[in-house]
């Protein structure tokens, strides 16, 4: 690290040193939504919107062993889905964006979640964040960098973007974060926005990439 880089360096000198520190310090992040095939990832992705992952969690365990394919969430009525995920929050919407995005699941795609970032944004609640969560943890297949509220956060704060569109925003972390990275420094992003850059009071002083942020308090 050259002693000149600080905080008012470009944000591309910058970039390298926080992604390395960063990774250095989160080695196992990784998506906290548990699931075990596309269309779980899918579902817990849609359900996770205004709601924790551990609460997600909770209601997936049994939610997943009452519908395991697209036409089950399509065969019960709709209060009934409701209520099976209610804890969630904003149940009503949710279990529309569910219902309607597997039935086209069912009548376009045979039943399976589709793998292309084109054809998952035609499903009722998905964006690219949702589509690029879906792409890379159950295909493998990375279009670009989920920005989910934590990623939005720390974007700005670092420095990585003045953007307040998530599609903007996403295209500026692209430019700047290698490729190859673009999937796992998600993650890197979420834990760190979870553990230290919090929302409302971010522990700057705990912080191991402080002197690389503007935003910094210390």
């Amino acid at each position: 690290m050259s002693p000149a880089l600080t905080r008012d360096a470009p944000i591309e000198e910058r970039v390298p040193e926080i992604v390395r520190i960063l990774s250095e310090t989160y080695p196992d992040a990784k998506v906290a939504l548990n699931f075990s095939n596309a269309l779980e990832m899918l579902v817990a992705t849609i359900l996770s919107a205004q709601c924790t992952d551990e609460k997600v969690n909770e209601v997936t365990a049994t939610l997943f062993q009452k519908y395991r394919t697209a036409e089950d969430y399509l065969r019960v009525p709709e209060d009934e889905l409701k209520a099976d995920i209610k804890p969630t929050g904003f149940f009503n919407q949710k279990a529309i964006s569910i219902r309607e995005a597997c039935r086209r699941i069912v009548e376009a795609y045979g039943g399976e979640v589709p793998n292309t970032m084109e054809d998952l944004i035609t499903l009722r609640g998905v964006a690219r964040k949702t589509a690029n969560i879906v792409l890379g943890n159950s295909f493998g297949i990375v279009e670009g960098v989920a920005v989910d509220t934590h990623v939005k956060r720390l974007a700005n704060r670092l420095g990585f973007s003045e953007q307040a569109d998530t599609d903007k925003i996403e295209q500026d972390l692209m430019r700047l974060i290698p490729r190859e990275r673009w999937f796992d420094f998600t993650y890197v992003l979420i834990d760190h926005g979870r553990a230290i850059c919090i929302a409302r009071k971010p522990k700057c002083d705990e912080c191991p990439v402080n002197h690389f942020c503007p935003s910094s308090l210390v």
